[in-house]
């Protein structure tokens, strides 16, 4: 065997990267989308913001023991979870409809994670639906700052779909 045909060889065993092999997987701008803008993107705000506020009105009712911040907890815990809802909605049907995206491992993750967000979400709900007074301290609480991590680690995902891959960007710049 010669030293050429060892390379030939040592190429042909070499793992292959399926998105740089077809030139369609780089288009990987937004199907769901109005005015070009992504609609995953546009509602993925309302639940990290309302997840943040959920936290927000946990600590204020352990902290003044005001009826008022339970309550908000409560709104803001299922607003939350139905927005993100919504934004898993989206984002599933981008990942589906996307050969770009689908293509992607980390599209995969980013997907799982926030299912699992969504589970954490749904179940800081759900418990507060029963009394949400009694269900802040201290397992609402508890919760609420699951979630607020989880979010974060999602988002950390999700951003990097965004700012590595340049999924959902337009590459037109329009």
């Amino acid at each position: 065997m010669t030293i050429d045909t060892a390379r030939q060889e040592v190429a042909e065993t070499r793992l292959v990267d399926p998105v740089e092999q077809n030139p369609g997987f780089h288009r990987t701008e937004s199907k769901i989308a109005v005015a070009g803008h992504p609609i995953h993107a546009m509602l993925v705000a309302f639940p990290i913001a309302l997840t943040t506020c959920t936290l927000g009105a946990d600590l204020l009712y352990w902290w003044t023991g005001d009826l008022f911040w339970a309550r908000a907890a409560l709104w803001a815990s299922g607003a939350g979870f139905l927005f993100g809802v919504l934004a898993g909605i989206a984002g599933t049907v981008e990942l589906l409809l996307v050969p770009g995206i689908r293509a992607r491992s980390a599209s995969w993750t980013h997907f799982i994670i926030a299912v699992m967000l969504l589970s954490i979400l749904g179940a800081n709900w759900g418990y507060r639906l029963t009394g949400y007074e009694q269900a802040v301290l201290p397992y609402g609480l508890l919760l609420s700052l699951f979630a607020v991590g989880f979010t974060g680690f999602t988002g950390w995902h999700g951003g990097k779909l965004v700012f590595e891959y340049q999924i959902g960007v337009s590459s037109t710049g329009s």
